[in-house]
């Protein structure tokens, strides 16, 4: 079988500095029309994918972000130095930036019965919400025998079938950020993903977790959707 080509996934939040609001409201519009330029000469079938979401009202220290897919480093920065570069850039912090890569499983995961697990290659933005965590495992959960995580990891899949509406897509940081996985939580109900967490909660592999915070509540939007919620 062809082993899928492994992708580059960041998760980049953003807040507006409060001196731009400040600005006239004509200068204000015309910045985000230039920010949503970019956005949407970036987002190129086959090339970048860019999923821009809303975080106004569920994180004080950021207001947007932009989940975005690609296979090159390069792209990344390259389109990074476009946003920063924009009028609206000059006003903008990056409050939060997490990074990793798809990669194959090392654990035995049957996709054909569990479509909900996406690790090989994302395909982001088919729901309305994305609920972000990194997450740091312990030096014990990695001297564990391998057979015992496989157990431990099949209760965790078994768990997350009960709740067929929510989807988890896994991308491995290991040397490129500080956590070791990013775990995003795709569905159309939020009340779902509140319950399978606590869900996860209550499983062997949580016993194991170092750190798995902070946390990100994300409503996917249109680019100018997410930038006329700056204000």
């Amino acid at each position: 079988m062809t082993d899928v080509r492994r992708q580059f996934v960041a998760f980049t939040f953003y807040r507006a500095e409060p001196e731009w609001r400040r600005v006239p409201p004509g200068e204000r519009a015309e910045h985000r029309r230039e920010f949503a330029e970019v956005i949407t000469r970036w987002n190129t079938a086959g090339s970048m994918r860019v999923v821009p979401y809303s975080t106004v009202g569920t994180r004080a220290e950021a207001q947007m972000m932009l989940w975005r897919i690609c296979y090159s480093l390069d792209e990344l920065q390259r389109m990074s130095a476009d946003l920063l570069g924009a009028r609206l850039g000059g006003y903008l912090r990056i409050a939060h930036n997490f990074i990793g890569m798809t990669k194959r499983s090392r654990y035995m995961i049957r996709h054909e019965e569990s479509r909900q697990v996406d690790i090989r290659a994302i395909r982001p933005g088919e729901h309305k919400y994305l609920f972000l965590s990194p997450l740091v495992k312990t030096a014990a959960w990695y001297s564990l025998d391998p057979d015992q995580r496989q157990v431990i990891i099949n209760n965790q899949i078994k768990e997350l079938a009960n709740f067929p509406q929510v989807k988890l897509n896994i991308i491995y940081s290991f040397g490129m950020d500080d956590q070791d996985f990013l775990l995003a939580y795709e569905s159309d109900s939020a009340e779902d993903v509140l319950d399978v967490q606590q869900a996860m909660r209550e499983t062997e592999s949580n016993r194991y977790n170092q750190r798995d915070t902070p946390m990100f509540t994300c409503v996917q939007t249109t680019a100018h959707e997410m930038l006329e919620r700056l204000g």
